[in-house]
């Protein structure tokens, strides 16, 4: 199969991807998940006219005279007496305005002399939140397709939705294959390595509020990958493989993927790193097969992995995004390929080429905020160009 462009096997990806199913979470469950409906207050916001601060609720017109303090409203509790000429009532942040009031006065603009205050400073705030203008009952407060964080839980708690309607997140099953892995409690001996990219896509996954599991190691034979794809299928979304989906003589994971049905549409990508990225269809689940090199799959998992997942679970996703001049020229000789390098933030929107020795470094990656890509066909970036930084932090 050929090398297809980035852009059209993103497409190619999201072309197939649709919401997998609703379902109904608590609200302490609901953090990081996507909202499957328009959800609408059920009261005013404010629900009544309050003090926007601690002070003295009172007319304007009386601002120039010794104000009588006629009660005190705490939050929580109802005025008794309404504001009458020469009167003022003690308040506190979050209490009822009483009627008569039209502003209240800060506790640091007054002075009490006799038992009345008189107003040093008069200010043009009014410090007071009308009833509902920041949300009037039957509004929608949160838009179908909204990822829920915590902002998005205050609101939801606000309008008394306990109950919240969500699309089903889906089940990533992360499976590496290699039989020179160990797990990261062994100790590699010989030609064997640590097993460290399946740990940190489950970690991405987590951290953009995936669910995963972990499927543990296949060693490299078409049976023991197939084996492992065979018990899990079912029960998993998204196979997340690592490893052998490049040409070698051991990358056996595109054919396996073909004998179970997987319609691969598109097997590599000209991408840096990641070119043999491997996307499938079956016929209720999805697969990619990733580089195994650890930089290779931190960037594939956010370039293709992360929006697709997001879009299963009905949102759009968008990275974070900024644009900063750089501090070094890229120059590279191979322009074939999308290419994308670590940088970091700098002093006065500037960035930063970080060390970096190939899909392997990740380490590279812990100094990183982000990355640049570079486009096909481009030779050199100059230093002090403007450029655009994909944040990974």
């Amino acid at each position: 199969m050929e090398m297809v462009p980035f852009e059209k096997a993103y497409r190619l990806m999201m072309e197939n991807a649709a919401p997998l199913g609703k379902e109904t979470l608590s609200l302490s469950k609901a953090q990081s998940r996507v909202l499957c409906e328009d959800i609408r207050s059920d009261v005013d916001m404010p629900p009544f006219d309050k003090s926007a601060m601690d002070g003295y609720a009172c007319r304007f017109a009386d601002l120039d005279s010794p104000l009588e303090i006629i009660e005190t409203i705490p939050a929580g509790k109802a005025p008794e007496k309404r504001i009458g000429a020469g009167e003022c009532s003690e308040i506190m942040t979050g209490a009822v305005v009483p009627e008569g009031a039209d502003r209240v006065v800060m506790l640091e603009d007054i002075e009490i002399i006799k038992d009345k205050i008189v107003v040093k400073r008069v200010s043009a705030a009014v410090n007071i939140s009308y009833r509902a203008e920041d949300v009037a009952r039957g509004d929608i407060v949160l838009k179908k397709g909204t990822v829920i964080g915590a902002p998005e839980v205050a609101v939801l708690a606000a309008v008394g939705c306990i109950d919240v309607p969500v699309w089903r997140n889906p089940v990533i099953g992360i499976l590496a294959t290699g039989s020179e892995l160990v797990e990261p409690a062994g100790k590699p001996e010989g030609a064997m390595i640590r097993n460290s990219s399946s740990y940190q896509l489950a970690a991405q996954a987590k951290s953009a509020g995936f669910e995963s599991r972990y499927l543990g190691i296949a060693e490299d034979t078409p049976e023991a990958i197939g084996e492992i794809i065979d018990y899990n299928r079912g029960s998993v979304d998204i196979f997340l493989l690592s490893g052998g989906v490049s040409m070698g003589g051991f990358d056996f994971v595109p054919g396996v993927l073909k004998d179970r049905g997987f319609d691969l549409l598109f097997e590599k990508v000209a991408v840096k790193p990641g070119k043999p990225t491997v996307f499938g269809k079956g016929k209720d689940d999805f697969v990619f097969g990733l580089p195994g090199n650890p930089v290779s799959t931190f960037v594939i998992f956010e370039l293709f992995v992360k929006p697709f997942c997001f879009a299963l679970m009905g949102a759009k996703w968008d990275h974070r995004r900024v644009i900063a001049e750089l501090a070094d020229t890229v120059e590279r000789r191979k322009t074939g390929r999308l290419s994308h390098l670590p940088v970091k933030l700098i002093e006065k929107g500037r960035v930063k080429l970080v060390e970096y020795h190939g899909s392997a470094h990740i380490h590279a990656y812990t100094i990183a905020d982000g990355f640049i890509s570079i486009p096909v066909g481009t030779e050199k970036i100059d230093a002090g160009e403007r450029v655009e930084v994909t944040l990974i932090k």
